[in-house]
């Protein structure tokens, strides 16, 4: 719904990041398809919720083998439009084929507990009901695995489902609601004889204005929205106004310790990808080195060696580590950012333009003679500060000292230290990794952050409760009427 692809004027129209040439315009919503998908997605709330869980598992088992089907098609759209590399790409999709098999168990273990009552003849139990219509607005460096990882949860939990895009990645988001709609078709036609109600699904394009309709609707009882603490603080702010709930993946600045004891080789294998992976646009990829000053030169030197060897181009060649920014605005932000880290007296090693039709940049390693401010504001680009450190706790301090708190990692062989970095004195992120970068999580388990990353989690774990109401039921299946807390009321 509310969308269409043309080469006509008023539509959302880019470049690509690949080498600059004009992509195909899609037509942004309108207020009036806004309006509609509201009201579909309200109707068909009505029908989905009193599905069982277990067949709405079946929809989201049909989705997930035409992810299979379409695996590398899909992938490939990826790289096209975003300019991740082929195997990045095809990697976010099976990201979707996984939370569909992750979502499909789910559907029939949507448990709650059962509580003993202190009055004789009655017991207590949580139930765990359908939410309601969900938006989800999602940002361009995940442009389809971070829908699925709302849409599979919300499907299975009984609630229809609203997909505002980026609108830097209108295509391939039309591609994915397309292979969604033929899931939708098969599953019309299951023995089962139950069928998706219209409205169940729905893709909106645009900017600002679409997601502001949406998150202000009072009909939208939960907003998971990923993008930019700014972005995010508006989105919790408006929705909390009218007592909505709002799932939040906003920031990350990720940083990783290198101790004295950490292997060297796996340590600068876990720093190249988790600095340069999706040409530095990811929230957990790491921008921050604190590296022990008793290998801090050995560290730092074979970073760079690293980086040398690091091939910078079109992310449809299998040789390609690291593709282009998004686009010429991404490169400026970048850029600008090692001008301000020369002028906080920084050493810049990369980092420049590649002459080359498409928006490319050589990775940049600067070091700092302290964590400045820059260094506290997130540039979703390949830069990575590094520092160096002599106590373990101003490590910890170092990693604790920005206002964002999505990932971090420790290389060490050093059990006391890799354990200190776990407890509650050492990292304050929602993810933690030992002997590995900050980078690649599984759907296994919860994604998000603390402090300016927004406090949300979603994927694995018990995340799917973020999309039901809790009920508290008390039944009494005895003749007296006893009260709680030993209350007396006799009539």
């Amino acid at each position: 719904m509310g969308i269409d692809v043309s080469t006509g004027a008023g539509g959302v129209g880019l470049k690509s990041p690949i080498d600059g040439s004009d992509m195909p315009a899609v037509r942004s919503s309108s207020a009036a398809d806004v309006a509609a998908a509201l009201d579909g997605a309200q109707a068909a709330f009505r029908v989905w919720r009193n599905v069982p869980a277990p067949a709405r598992g079946e929809l989201v088992r049909q989705f997930g083998e035409q992810l299979r089907a379409h695996k590398t098609a899909l992938g490939r759209l990826v790289t096209l439009e975003v300019g991740k590399t082929l195997s990045e790409g095809v990697g976010e999709v099976q990201e979707m084929i996984d939370i569909c098999d992750f979502a499909v168990g789910l559907s029939r273990q949507l448990y709650g507990l059962t509580i003993a009552s202190e009055r004789n003849e009655h017991h207590m139990r949580e139930m765990w009901h359908p939410l309601g219509p969900v938006v989800v607005i999602s940002a361009f460096n995940f442009p389809v695995a971070v829908w699925s990882w709302n849409l599979t949860l919300a499907l299975v939990c009984g609630n229809p489902v609203l997909w505002k895009p980026s609108e830097k990645t209108p295509l391939v988001a039309f591609a994915a609601h397309e292979l969604l709609r033929r899931a939708i078709a098969a599953f019309q036609g299951a023995p089962s004889g139950l069928s998706a109600p219209a409205g169940l699904t729905a893709v909106l394009i645009g900017g600002a204005d679409v997601g502001r309709a949406l998150v202000q609707d009072s009909r939208v009882p939960l907003v998971s929205a990923t993008g930019s603490t700014h972005m995010g603080r508006w989105v919790g702010a408006t929705v909390a106004a009218r007592f909505g709930r709002s799932l939040l993946e906003l920031g990350g600045n990720a940083a990783t310790i290198v101790t004295p004891s950490a292997d060297i080789g796996l340590a600068v294998r876990a720093i190249a990808f988790g600095a340069t992976g999706t040409s530095g646009q990811r929230c957990t990829t790491m921008r921050r080195l604190i590296v022990h000053e008793d290998v801090y030169d050995k560290v730092v030197d074979a970073v760079k060696r690293a980086y040398t060897k690091l091939v910078v181009g079109d992310p449809r060649d299998a040789q390609t580590h690291v593709g282009p920014l998004i686009d010429a605005a991404a490169c400026d932000a970048m850029q600008k950012a090692l001008v301000d880290a020369t002028s906080d007296g920084g050493r810049v090693f990369g980092g420049a333009k590649v002459e080359r039709s498409g928006n490319y940049v050589r990775p940049a390693l600067v070091e700092m003679p302290a964590q400045t401010d820059l260094m506290r504001r997130e540039t979703f680009a390949p830069i990575l500060y590094v520092l160096r450190y002599r106590d373990f706790d101003d490590a910890l301090r170092l990693l604790q000292d920005v206002p964002q708190g999505l990932s971090s990692s420790i290389l060490t062989t050093n059990l006391r230290e890799s354990e200190l970095f776990l407890s509650a004195r050492g990292s304050d992120c929602g993810i933690a990794n030992v002997n590995m970068g900050t980078s690649g999580a599984e759907i296994g388990g919860a994604f998000g952050g603390e402090k300016e990353t927004g406090g949300g989690r979603e994927s694995g774990s018990d995340s799917w409760k973020a999309y039901m109401r809790r009920q508290t039921q008390t039944i009494n299946y005895g003749l007296s009427l006893p009260l709680a807390q030993g209350v007396e009321f006799d009539v």
